[in-house]
């Protein structure tokens, strides 16, 4: 039997898809989602008639959780898919816009990056790539959208800390375009689209390649992450780092999903030999 479609498409207004993805329990990406979004990206490249695509999620406290790791190790294939597909995405004639409400880790965000507009809720989203915090590094986007968009230091902030960043914060560095309360933020991004769709397809195209010219990344330098991936992911510190996150309900609606960011220092705390005591204290910043 397949597997469930991941991504709703929404065709009813001209010149417009909406995109809800929902992967219950906490929307996680495994390696079918990434299969099933480079399809999707087939389907709208297909569609001559899209001028705008917004990506939502289903679930108002994961817009994306983050990857199955243990899933994408048995298909290192799909990283490399994943790297076409984002490009793809980047460098079509439609608009791309990602409406986030939730929590917004690791591939989700950078498949958000990647996105040509990202609007969040000020009170519901929360954006973090916590990958060195588990042993590895980021290998789906975020070393290289992110210094393009908010600059080296602002970058290593982000990557380093390994920890959660709130919409204001995201809005302030340029990770986002803007944080909107959470009530105002459909009507703003349903005016915008509307406003997008009413002009000539071929004219957004024309600007949106020509503004690609100075902020798309390279396939060699998205590749050069996935290079790094592998190697961090068979190294006994990570391994280690990782094999506490087996007493912390890795995966699962859970406190640690909710706060991924605020438990990752105990993750390298020695003599931790209860890997699910609960993580004491406010959250680092």
């Amino acid at each position: 039997m397949s597997d469930p479609l991941q991504f709703a498409i929404d065709r009813t207004n001209p010149g417009r898809w909406t995109i809800t993805f929902s992967n219950p329990p906490i929307n996680m990406f495994v390696p079918s989602t990434i299969v099933e979004f480079g399809a999707l990206l087939t389907d709208l490249e297909a569609d001559p008639s899209v001028k705008v695509v917004v990506f939502e999620s289903a679930d108002p406290e994961f817009f994306v959780a983050h990857l199955d790791v243990a899933k994408a190790a048995e298909r290192p294939e799909v990283l490399g898919f994943w790297r076409d597909s984002v490009l793809r995405l980047s460098a079509m004639p439609v608009v791309s816009i990602a409406k986030i409400r939730g929590r917004t880790r690791g591939i989700g965000n950078e498949f958000v990056l990647a996105c040509d507009m990202r609007f969040a809720s000020r009170q519901n989203a929360i954006f973090g790539n916590p990958e060195v915090g588990v042993g590895l590094v980021p290998a789906g986007g975020a070393l290289e959208w992110l210094p393009r968009l908010v600059g080296r230091s602002r970058a290593l902030e982000f990557v380093l800390s390994a920890d959660d960043f709130d919409a204001d914060i995201a809005e302030r560095y340029g990770w986002v375009n803007r944080a909107l309360d959470d009530d105002d933020l459909d009507g703003f991004v349903d005016t915008l689209v509307r406003r997008l769709a009413s002009f000539d397809r071929e004219t957004l195209a024309a600007a949106k390649a020509q503004v690609n010219r100075f902020g798309i990344p390279t396939s060699a330098e998205l590749q050069s992450s996935i290079d790094l991936f592998f190697p961090a992911l068979a190294s006994p510190a990570g391994q280690a780092r990782r094999a506490k996150l087996r007493g912390l309900a890795y995966g699962v609606p859970s406190d640690f999903e909710m706060n991924f960011g605020r438990y990752l220092p105990q993750l390298g705390q020695a003599g931790n030999d209860d890997p699910a005591a609960p993580f004491t204290g406010a959250p680092e910043r």
